[in-house]
């Protein structure tokens, strides 16, 4: 088997357009947002591994544990011919999955899909090499655009893992439910990771790590735009704050402006005024109840048939089916 080269749905050109267009939307809002899909440029990709390894930050470990007891599960209630990984980065976790599959002698393709095709070629490659036998088809694309134009084998399994999901609001989530729900058939299954309420202080601590690691990460969208759009945003002006918002039940990161300062973005001829004090929201983290899981999921048209969580309840994997 072979891995196909990579089918590009988000070119280069494509993403700096829509990083303008998110940039200038969210700057001009109240209160300011940047899109959290801008952390990741390749400093940004190995910061967040970095991450995932800090003691405080316990989501990859409970997911991969869950993974650990429940992948074979997994495989024989979906008998998945094709797993399709949305938001894959370097596919560390799925290997748990793509290798219950091949032991249970279904699979034959897996699909990576993402926005960043460096980081695509790197994982599809490694995949190819571990599981020979399995046809690897990247593509590049953003799930949150091009959901309707992922390959349409027989008896997909559909993976969003990592909690990825609590990086969009509820409207978002229900578009990108749906999204996922119209392009299942009977046979498909979704698999969704979503991390768990739990209590403010260890919350905190997992987007507030002491050696500063996710400050750097916060910081480092402020990077990308001053390289990408020509801007002048000075990274010692502002500071991480990770908060937890009850009525939400939700983490917000947001970068908080140390000093009065006027920031100016060549590439969108705009200027923003920032006071002393004043935030910009770079990424919400949501956490989720089994409940508001399975509502969300009938919602878009999906029924939740599996749920699995890591021995203390930090995590869960949900398996849902098409209605």
């Amino acid at each position: 088997m072979t891995v196909t080269d990579p089918l590009v749905l988000l070119d280069p050109e494509a993403l700096a357009g829509q990083l303008a267009v998110d940039v200038r939307a969210g700057l001009l809002a109240r209160p300011r947002t940047l899109p959290p899909k801008y952390f990741y440029d390749a400093h940004g990709s190995r910061l967040f591994d970095e991450i995932t390894r800090l003691p405080e930050y316990y989501p990859t470990r409970a997911e991969r544990a869950v993974l650990e007891e429940h992948a074979d599960d997994v495989a024989a209630a979906t008998g998945a011919q094709s797993l399709v990984e949305l938001g894959s980065g370097t596919s560390e976790k799925t290997r748990l999955l793509l290798d219950a599959l091949d032991r249970a002698g279904t699979l034959r393709r897996f699909v990576p899909f993402d926005v960043d095709p460096a980081i695509l070629r790197e994982a599809a490659a490694a995949v190819s090499a571990e599981l020979p036998g399995v046809d690897v088809a990247p593509v590049v694309g953003d799930f949150e655009h091009h959901l309707d134009q992922l390959p349409r084998d027989p008896r997909r399994l559909v993976a969003f893992l990592g909690s990825t999901i609590g990086n969009l609001d509820p409207d978002q989530r229900a578009g990108f439910l749906a999204g996922v729900r119209s392009t299942l058939v009977d046979g498909d299954a979704f698999l969704l990771g979503t991390d768990l309420v739990k209590p403010e202080a260890r919350l905190v601590a997992a987007y507030d790590d002491a050696q500063g690691v996710t400050a750097a990460f916060d910081k480092n969208v402020l990077t990308v735009i001053d390289r990408e759009l020509d801007a002048d945003f000075d990274l010692d002006d502002f500071a991480h704050r990770a908060v937890w918002v009850p009525e939400h039940e939700r983490i917000e990161m947001r970068l908080e402006s140390l000093r009065d300062q006027r920031v100016r973005i060549g590439a969108l001829d705009l200027e923003i005024d920032l006071v002393a004090g004043e935030q910009i929201r770079t990424e919400i983290s949501s956490k989720f109840r089994r409940e508001g899981v399975e509502r969300e999921l009938a919602a878009a048209g999906l029924r939740l048939t599996h749920w699995w969580t890591d021995a203390p309840g930090d995590f869960a994997l949900s398996l849902s089916v098409p209605v």
